[in-house]
């Protein structure tokens, strides 16, 4: 049985917003507001010379790079206008807060902005390398979508942070550095689908979708999440990757598979549900909710690095099966999982985590996966390669939530 998503793009309870979200500054900024910067001098082309924005040079902490054409405000109709000084057409555009570039393609794709927060050493990096890749390659290829970097920085940075020394060179990807150090590059990338619409004809439907990943000392107390973690604000969707072995009863059958010492052991502020607890916080100070009141952003929790746990768990576990690669979002697969997590952190003794969750959010669902597939070894990547185990899924189910996926009931419930 078929049910279709939401209103394409649209999530329950959250107003559609009409305004462009800067993917850099995070600032919403209305349509009419948005700069245009001039194209400049190249070859015999007799445009506008570069000079300091200052405002760039401000946002990127350094004036390398931030000698450019300069930006103009413009009504810009259909994403073009004039420079007032050289007269060339341009459409180049640029956020009036921070002045770095909107991509054509964000500025006139509806934008979603999923945030992703975990605790240090969660994995957040080596997932993001991860989905990435599968969003290219496999899973692009299932949900008959392309994935394209929206600029020039997206692309360069993947390649040089994220897809060579994980995939590559097979090493493991360092501890993401903290905001206080200075300001981290969102990926920026557009997901376009070929669908069929009315009278089975094909139409592509694109979403704009930012990544931003967080650092975990950035959470480790409100003063930071106040100061660098403004993304969260802006967020229309949350993944939380919480580190199984983190929780207080999942570590106890696998100590000789993964020894040290948990981290929330040594500093309660790597606890997932202090984290999630302050992000809550902060995201309640958006919406104006009160306490009681449930938040209307979806959010994923997943339980990271499950391969290690699978082992012990059951084989009619939920855990064990594999997606079926159909397109679509199975919900019954969905639902056997989320009760199976639920399931598990109760066992686990973080039953208190799943309690929260529901009383804060009206929409939540629970996930286990696997970015590496198996335990590393010595700092690289275990011998049998990277073989990602359902990373993709909380994205999935949020795809279906934006809109984007449909989803069926194969026992026809």
């Amino acid at each position: 049985m078929m049910t279709r998503p939401p209103a394409r793009l649209a999530i329950p309870g959250v107003p559609s917003r009409q305004d462009v979200t800067c993917p850099y500054c995070f600032a919403p900024v209305a349509a009419q507001r948005i700069l245009f910067r001039c194209r400049g001098q190249s070859g015999r082309r007799q445009g506008c010379a570069p000079e300091l924005d200052e405002k760039l040079a401000e946002y990127t902490g350094s004036t390398a790079g931030a000698s450019l054409p300069p930006v103009f405000a413009a009504s810009g109709r259909r994403g073009r206008a004039d420079c007032p000084e050289c007269g060339l057409p341009t459409g180049n555009r640029a956020c009036p807060e921070c002045h770095n570039p909107l991509p054509s393609a964000y500025c006139d794709s509806p934008g979603r902005i999923v945030a992703l927060v975990g605790a240090k050493n969660a994995g957040k990096s080596t997932y993001i390398a991860v989905l990435l890749h599968e969003l290219m390659n496999r899973v692009g290829t299932e949900l008959d979508a392309s994935l394209v970097a929206c600029d020039d920085r997206t692309i360069d940075r993947y390649k040089r942070d994220f897809a060579r020394p994980l995939l590559e060179e097979r090493r493991l990807l360092p501890t993401t550095a903290s905001a206080a150090t200075g300001p981290r590059e969102p990926l920026v990338y557009l997901l376009t689908r070929t669908r069929k619409g009315r009278f089975s004809r094909p139409r592509n439907d694109s979403l704009a979708l930012v990544l931003f990943d967080t650092a975990g000392e950035d959470l480790r107390s409100r003063e930071a999440t106040d100061l660098h973690l403004r993304y969260l604000e802006a967020a229309d969707a949350i993944i939380f990757l919480v580190d199984p072995l983190e929780l207080p009863g999942a570590r106890t059958g696998v100590r000789d598979t993964v020894p040290g010492p948990r981290a929330a052991a040594e500093d309660p502020d790597s606890e997932p549900l202090n984290i999630i607890a302050r992000v809550t916080e902060t995201l309640r100070q958006r919406h104006g909710t009160r306490p009681g009141d449930p938040l209307p952003v979806p959010v994923a929790v997943a339980l990271t690095k499950i391969d290690v746990l699978r082992p012990g768990l059951l084989k009619q576990s939920a855990l064990h099966r594999s997606r079926s690669g159909q397109g679509v979002l199975d919900l019954d697969d969905r639902d056997a999982v989320n009760e199976q997590v639920r399931a598990l952190l109760h066992d686990w003794q973080a039953g208190q985590l799943d309690t929260y969750l529901g009383q804060q959010y009206a929409d939540h669902a629970l996930f286990g996966l696997s970015a590496l597939g198996g335990v590393p070894e010595a700092g690289r990547v275990g011998a049998g390669g990277v073989r990602p185990y359902r990373a993709e899924d909380p994205l999935l189910w949020l795809l279906h939530r934006f809109g984007m996926l449909d989803g069926v009931r194969p026992g026809g419930a």
